[in-house]
């Protein structure tokens, strides 16, 4: 049967895609930096903040330009975005992780933020003790959409590529769960679009988190009958 669920958090958790633009306008504009799109901050949710910010100042990512963005990035992390954490909890998400615990699937975070701010938000959020393992860009080499995250939070849970699922809301999730031959679950309530989530040929798709759930208690049992 299904061991483990290993979850995106950004788009698939927790509604954060619109407070990331809005931090990240704010951030590039208190460095003296014109902000970039709308569309284009999107595009980098779900790659490493580091490099995110250095594709949209067009900058090296040693530059100290990009390093304080991210600096200053990280405070409106912290002083406005951790605080309202509870808020921004997708529906059913809370209920879904407690019915999956509750059967037995062990559950991980595969994340591109680093651990520290993936483990913040999760606690404000009253997330984090569902989890079993966090992993963030800086617990490997090669984060997303390298298969690394994807191995990593598998080893942790003691789990493998057959008995586990991967669901998240881009195609860096899916694709890093592709290379890790992980089946994948993509939703699509996040930010790709469902054109966008396809391409990356996800194995199901959900338009909810309830009904991602349901797929993998559906699954669990398929494999478990």
């Amino acid at each position: 049967m299904i061991h483990a669920a290993i979850f995106d958090l950004d788009g698939t958790l927790i509604d954060t895609p619109k407070a990331i633009v809005t931090m990240m306008t704010k951030a590039m504009q208190d460095i003296g930096e014109k902000p970039a799109s709308e569309t284009d901050i999107r595009s980098t949710i779900g790659l490493p903040l580091e490099v995110g910010i250095s594709s949209l100042l067009f900058l090296p990512k040693d530059h100290q330009k990009v390093k304080t963005c991210i600096k200053r990035y990280k405070e409106l992390f912290y002083e406005w975005l951790v605080p309202r954490a509870s808020d921004l909890v997708f529906p059913g998400v809370i209920e879904g992780l407690q019915e999956l615990s509750d059967k037995g699937i062990r559950l991980g975070v595969a994340t591109a933020k680093h651990n520290a701010s993936a483990k913040a938000i999760l606690r404000a959020a009253n997330l984090l003790s569902f989890f079993d393992h966090v992993a963030g860009a800086d617990d490997v080499s090669r984060p997303k959409p390298d298969p690394e995250m994807a191995l990593l939070v598998m080893d942790m849970l003691h789990s493998t590529p057959e008995s586990s699922i991967m669901i998240g809301d881009t195609h860096h999730d899916l694709n890093m769960a592709h290379g890790a031959d992980m089946r994948t679950i993509a939703v699509t309530y996040g930010v790709d679009d469902f054109a966008t989530l396809n391409a990356a040929s996800p194995t199901w798709v959900a338009d909810s988190f309830s009904e991602a759930t349901k797929t993998l208690l559906q699954e669990a049992h398929t494999l478990a009958a």
